[in-house]
C-alpha cells in the first residue's frame, strides 16, 4: 500500500521525550499526594491526553486534582525539555525526505507540542498539518483524532498509515481503520515496558526511521547523486 498520508505522533516517534514526560508526571503527581512508578505511567498514562490522566487518577485513586496540576506539571516538563529534549535518530532526514502528504496527530497540548517541535526544530515543518487531542471530544484510543486529521488533510482513512508508539495510539489508530506502524525505537522502550494489549496488532513494527527507510525506500526521495550513481 502506498499511502495518501502519513499520520505522526510526536512523543516517542517524532522526538524522543517519553522518558522525560513520564519522570516530570510522577514529580508532579507526588507534589499532589499520588505516588506511581515508571511501570504505573507505562501501563496507563503514555499517549494518553490530560483529561485522561486526571480522570484516571480519580477512579483509581478516588483523588480529585488540584487546578493547578496542569501548570505544575507542564512547568515540570518544559524545564526537563528545555534540558534535554531531543528529536528522534533520523526523524528530521526521514521527514525532509518523504515524497507523500504527512502530518501530526498528537494528544499533546497544543502549548506542549509548540515548545516540543520548536526545541527540535520542526515547528516549522508541521505548521499547518498539526493535530491535537483538544480537537477532538474523545482521545486516544478512541479514533476521533486520527479521523480528524485525516479529514482535515483531505485523505480517505483507509488510505492513511499511522506511525505510533503507545498501545493507545496503536489502538486509535486500528479503530480509525487505518493501516498501522509500531514505532519502538524511543528510550521509553528500553526503560520501561510497553507490550500492547491483546487484539492490539499493528500492521508493522520499525525500531528506527533508518529501517523505515529501507523497508519503505518507495516513500523517500533518492539521496542526492544517488540517480547518477545508477545510471553509471
Amino acid at each position: 500500500m502506498r499511502p495518501a498520508l502519513l499520520i505522526f505522533d510526536c512523543d516517542g516517534v517524532l522526538i524522543d521525550s517519553e522518558v522525560l514526560a513520564a519522570r516530570a508526571l510522577i514529580d508532579a503527581l507526588a507534589c499532589h499526594g499520588i505516588a506511581v512508578d515508571l511501570a504505573f505511567v507505562a501501563r496507563h498514562f503514555i499517549g494518553r491526553a490530560h483529561t485522561v490522566i486526571r480522570a484516571e487518577v480519580r477512579a483509581r485513586f478516588g483523588t480529585e486534582l488540584a487546578a493547578s496540576f496542569e501548570d505544575d506539571y507542564r512547568h515540570r516538563l518544559l524545564a526537563s525539555f528545555e534540558a534535554g529534549l531531543l528529536p528522534m535518530p533520523g526523524a528530521v532526514e526521514a521527514l525532509a525526505a518523504l515524497n507523500v502528504p504527512f502530518c501530526l496527530a498528537t494528544s499533546s497540548s497544543p502549548p506542549r507540542l509548540a515548545a516540543s517541535l520548536r526545541l527540535v526544530g520542526l515547528d516549522g515543518v508541521f505548521a499547518g498539518r498539526a493535530f491535537t487531542a483538544s480537537e477532538v471530544a474523545r482521545g486516544k484510543p478512541a479514533p476521533d483524532l486520527f479521523l480528524h486529521a485525516a479529514a482535515r488533510m483531505g485523505a480517505d482513512p483507509a488510505a492513511c498509515v499511522v506511525m505510533e508508539d503507545s498501545a493507545a495510539g496503536v489502538a486509535a489508530g486500528l479503530a480509525a481503520g487505518m493501516e498501522v506502524w509500531h514505532f519502538v525505537g524511543g528510550g521509553h522502550f528500553a526503560a520501561m515496558d510497553m507490550p500492547l494489549p491483546d487484539g492490539v496488532i499493528p500492521h508493522r513494527r520499525f525500531d528506527s526511521f533508518a529501517s523505515l527507510r529501507v523497508a519503505r525506500a518507495d516513500l523517500f526521495h533518492a539521496p542526492a547523486g544517488a540517480a547518477d550513481a545508477n545510471r553509471a
